[in-house]
């Protein structure tokens, strides 16, 4: 698979891409060029049906420093009203690609993860983090509320009150402490983070694809819609998966006591 410009590339091992924020000097901190070559890799992975799982992380010390400031000063001197017009531009696609991609996300957390970075990671489904690595909701320290979906996202990894107090006192939370809290579902050491992931990755890729892209939809629907449209849902994604190649397969395996195979079809 082809890299999108040098800041954000996308490799390509089996059927897992890999999505890399690449501005290891700036912390991997998001310009538009940037924010928007992200999107771009993310919906090409998304729409590529030989990609069955995807990695997304940084290069360098930093997962994610969140938004380019330096760039965000000039468009506030240039145009205050309309300066964060990149939250309805660039953000919220770039959050939505993630929650409702058809495949599973591993966000590899190597290092600092800030304001948007922080999003980023949060709409993974998976968050496997580097010891050492720093979670910042910075928001606050900057004037500015959350954005890339963290006042949704936030709340449902770490719970309500937690997710209120981190976001106003802008608390810096460790790998262990993230790990703790739920923010993070593991931490493993820097050194080996990239093929922890990689394996994880693998994993998943040979895994039930359908039935996972059916479980992020019910998860992602849930977390705002009443008990009896979930169980509607529940319904209507189950009788779609009934009908799959890969029920009836794994159906037969069981019964016929050997290990499954999965072609996402």
């Amino acid at each position: 698979m082809s890299s999108v410009p040098d800041q954000v590339h996308v490799d390509r091992l089996a059927d897992v891409a890999t999505v890399t924020l690449d501005r290891p000097e700036s912390a991997n901190s998001l310009t538009s060029s940037v924010k928007e070559a992200l999107l771009g890799a993310l919906e090409a992975v998304a729409n590529d049906r030989t990609v069955r799982a995807v990695v997304l992380t940084g290069s360098g010390r930093a997962f994610c420093a969140g938004q380019d400031l330096a760039e965000h000063a000039e468009a506030l001197a240039g145009d205050p009203a309309h300066s964060l017009s990149t939250v309805s531009k660039h953000y919220n696609p770039i959050i939505t690609s993630i929650s409702t991609m058809p495949k599973p996300v591993i966000g590899a957390i190597n290092g600092t993860c800030a304001g948007a970075g922080l999003g980023i990671a949060l709409a993974c489904d998976l968050r496997v983090a580097a010891e050492g690595a720093r979670f910042v909701p910075a928001f606050g320290a900057i004037g500015l509320t959350a954005d890339s979906g963290v006042s949704a996202t936030l709340p449902r990894a770490v719970g309500w009150s937690r997710a209120m107090g981190l976001l106003l006192l802008g608390t810096v939370i460790g790998a262990e402490e993230a790990e703790r809290i739920g923010l993070v579902h593991e931490v493993v050491p820097a050194d080996g983070l990239g093929a922890h992931v990689a394996a994880l990755a693998a994993r998943l890729a040979a895994g039930p694809t359908l039935a996972y892209a059916a479980l992020k939809e019910a998860l992602w629907y849930s977390a705002s819609a009443a008990m009896a449209d979930v169980l509607g849902l529940e319904a209507e994604l189950q009788a779609r998966l009934a009908v799959t190649a890969d029920h009836r397969a794994a159906v037969s395996a069981f019964l016929e006591k050997r290990p499954p195979e999965f072609t996402g079809s």
